[in-house]
């Protein structure tokens, strides 16, 4: 297979890709139409619900690394964009976690 042509396939191998993320943001726009919520949620559903979205980002990013090392996908970008979106949403449970541990043990201290 020559050069040209190698290039001809990553290039419509990344058009396809392009393609399908433009249409999973289609509808994921659409589903966060269909998601605004009526009544409140307690704590304790948005904390469930926040650690699910978590975990599921944590579980494509795997998925993308063993798809990528696999030879399966060749998008880089797509794969950089998953493991930063998975740092940055378990760094920021961590920082949640470290919050409500910390105010757990300041209201602790309280003497009623």
């Amino acid at each position: 297979m020559s050069i040209a042509m190698t290039g001809l396939v990553a290039y419509n191998k990344a058009l396809e890709d392009f393609k399908s993320t433009q249409q999973d943001v289609a509808k994921s726009t659409v589903n966060l139409e269909r998601e605004i919520p009526t009544a409140q949620k307690s704590f304790s559903e948005t904390l469930t619900e926040s650690l699910k979205e978590v975990n599921n980002l944590q579980a494509k990013k795997n998925d993308m690394i063993t798809s990528f090392a696999s030879g399966e996908t060749q998008n880089v970008h797509e794969l950089m964009i998953s493991m930063q979106k998975a740092s940055v949403a378990m760094s920021l449970t961590s920082a949640v976690r470290n919050k409500v541990i910390e105010g757990y043990k300041e209201l602790s201290k309280l003497q009623f």
